[in-house]
């Protein structure tokens, strides 16, 4: 075996691991009981699962303007991606969704007088 062929099988590897990030959070999107925990599942299987299909593409790739193309995009979608659900929970929040629990009760329950 050659080090290209290895570091092909590694690239492959870790492509695999992003998917099955990927359809874990998926899974997660649609299991969770409300809009904070479902963007949370969404966000952690963006970042990390996305992040490896791109870093095991890299790898694939070897050193080309491909590669390179995949790291700037990388290192936008990490910038952009936690802001993004950050100003969604934020949206939510102030548009007044409650936290609920799995069977769809608020967390919270509101006190009088209160906004």
């Amino acid at each position: 075996m050659t080090v290209a062929e290895i570091v092909a099988i590694a690239g492959s590897a870790i492509v695999l691991l992003g998917s099955v990030f990927m359809v874990i959070g998926a899974i997660g999107v649609v299991r969770m009981p409300d809009v904070f925990t479902r963007l949370h599942a969404a966000s952690v299987s963006d970042t990390f699962g996305v992040g490896l299909i791109l870093i095991g593409l890299i790898l694939i790739g070897g050193l080309t303007l491909v590669s390179v193309k995949l790291a700037f995009l990388l290192a936008f979608l990490f910038l952009t991606g936690p802001v993004a659900t950050h100003a969604v929970a934020r949206a939510a929040l102030d548009s007044g969704v409650k936290a609920r629990d799995e069977k769809g009760k608020p967390l919270v329950e509101a006190k009088e007088g209160a906004p």
